[in-house]
């Protein structure tokens, strides 16, 4: 931490109703450089008792901050967003040390994560209602946008600053209060942002972040509790049903952004160089634990050897290595059973008749490590097919006609994003409309922005974060009919 300019944003204290607490238990848990394994913090482990005392603050925060005129939130949020990227350097510092992107990729997710903030400060002003004719000539019928209520945010360890930005601005602009969970992997991030937002001049209670080590018994608190209205995470599709289940007891609304299977396909009449260059985005960012990340790179039998060769070419100049240092491209994987279920995948497809075109390895940097890694002849019957890899491994496919590649990009329960390469407009269109995804790129292997709608179909998720959209979902709309008029 010696690096950062501004020590006060290095926390080791959980943030309750604008006050730095440790856990009630006084249980503490590390947190570690996934590069070295270096114990970098102790955070507060907090449990259900810690985590209804959030819910109340939250809960008794909520009456102030949403009777604020929108002006004022977004001026709170607006200084926030200032001092955000005042900051940025030092954020990405912290980013790096406790999740392992690059520290240049880092910055660009700092940077990613506050036009979040900077966006909904602009929305807040935009919640509108409608005035609809009468049924009645003697009636007069008025719809208003409310504040849902209390929001718990539970969000993961791929992107530490984005995702809670990404839920929690939407939230604050339209006068929610927030209890966000961070992921144990990387709870300092989360503070830091905290230091800020109190610094901004939120008001005690609207922001308070949760540390824990005990994920199932504070998402139980957080999803069971009458007193928070809504729970929006993003992880796995397995915990995100867990949730979704668990909320229904008190009917809250949910917003879920869980797993994807994302194929990336080039047809044959795609500038292969453009594609190739999208792929080396789309796939090896954060070393490949990307929700959204190609994880089936489909590619029509034409071009195939051309693609391949080519994208070979460009992957064996990507740098694995310690982020913090210049021209590393590729981080370590987050934790060590991050790297065992890579190698689980592998050992698979090599079972199957995949062949390793390049890689395939634990890096010698050791830990947790893994070469950049190509795997060509992959088969539907390989657990890459319905598995997210989240590892530095591209799986190559390969196709023969359109309809072809549609089919074997749909078959999987997930549905996030999805990316193709291609010129003739026609087959352009016909492909973007027939993939069952929430996201489509077209020529393009980066799709994420605040100003457009993220979220998935089928087991990808529920609601859409960002956006004009991304409001929709934090608000209740209450119809008021005046009779007599």
């Amino acid at each position: 931490m010696d690096r950062m300019k501004n020590s006060e944003l290095f926390r080791q204290k959980a943030f309750v109703d604008g006050q730095w607490v440790d856990a009630g238990s006084m249980e503490s848990f590390q947190v570690t450089n996934p590069f070295d394994g270096s114990v970098l913090a102790r955070v507060p482990d907090m449990d259900g008792a810690d985590t209804e005392k959030a819910i109340e603050a939250a809960h008794n925060a909520f009456e102030g901050w949403k009777n604020l005129a929108a002006g004022e939130r977004a001026s709170i949020m607006k200084g926030w967003y200032s001092l955000v990227m005042e900051n940025k350097e030092d954020l990405a510092l912290l980013m790096t040390l406790e999740q392992g992107k690059p520290l240049k990729e880092a910055e660009g997710e700092v940077v990613y994560g506050a036009s979040f903030i900077e966006w909904f400060a602009e929305e807040a002003r935009r919640v509108y209602g409608d005035v609809i004719p009468g049924h009645t000539r003697n009636a007069r019928i008025i719809t208003l946008k409310q504040p849902v209520g209390v929001v718990a945010a539970i969000t993961p360890w791929n992107f530490p600053i984005a995702m809670i930005t990404r839920k929690i601005s939407p939230a604050l602009a339209v006068g929610c209060t927030v209890v966000v969970k961070p992921s144990e992997d990387t709870p300092l991030s989360a503070l830091a942002l905290a230091v800020l937002a109190e610094k901004a001049g939120f008001p005690p209670g609207v922001l308070n972040i949760v540390t824990t080590a005990h994920s199932p018994v504070v998402g139980e608190v957080l999803t069971t509790s009458s007193l928070v209205r809504k729970v929006s995470f993003t992880g796995s599709t397995q915990v995100g049903k867990l949730l979704m289940k668990q909320s229904a007891s008190t009917v809250k609304k949910i917003s879920l952004e869980l797993g994807g299977n994302a194929p990336f396909i080039v047809l044959d009449d795609a500038d292969i160089d453009a594609a190739v260059e999208g792929a080396i985005a789309s796939k090896y960012r954060n070393a490949g634990q990307t929700c959204v990340c190609a994880n089936r790179l489909l590619v029509q039998e034409g071009v195939y050897d051309a693609f391949v060769e080519r994208f070979t070419v460009a992957v064996k100049k990507l740098t694995v290595g310690n982020g913090l240092e210049a021209g590393v491209n590729i981080g370590p994987l987050i934790n060590k059973k991050a790297i065992e279920k890579v190698d689980r995948l592998m050992k698979d497809a090599v079972a199957k008749g995949a062949k390793v075109a390049l890689g395939g390895q634990h890096h010698a940097l050791g830990g947790t490590f893994y070469e950049t890694t190509i795997v060509t002849d992959a088969t539907v019957d390989m657990e890459f097919s319905q598995e997210e890899i989240f590892g530095p491994v591209a799986a190559i496919y390969k196709f023969k006609t359109d309809n072809e590649a549609i089919q074997i990009a749909n078959d999987t329960p997930y549905g996030l994003a999805s990316y193709f390469y291609g010129k003739d407009m026609q087959r352009v269109w016909r492909m973007a409309e027939a993939l069952e995804y929430g996201m489509v790129g077209v020529n393009t292997g980066l799709i994420s922005t605040a100003v457009a709608p993220f979220g998935g179909v089928k087991e990808s998720g529920i609601g859409r974060e960002g956006s004009k959209y991304g409001v929709e979902d934090y608000l209740e709309i209450k119809y008021i009919c005046l009779g007599g008029i």
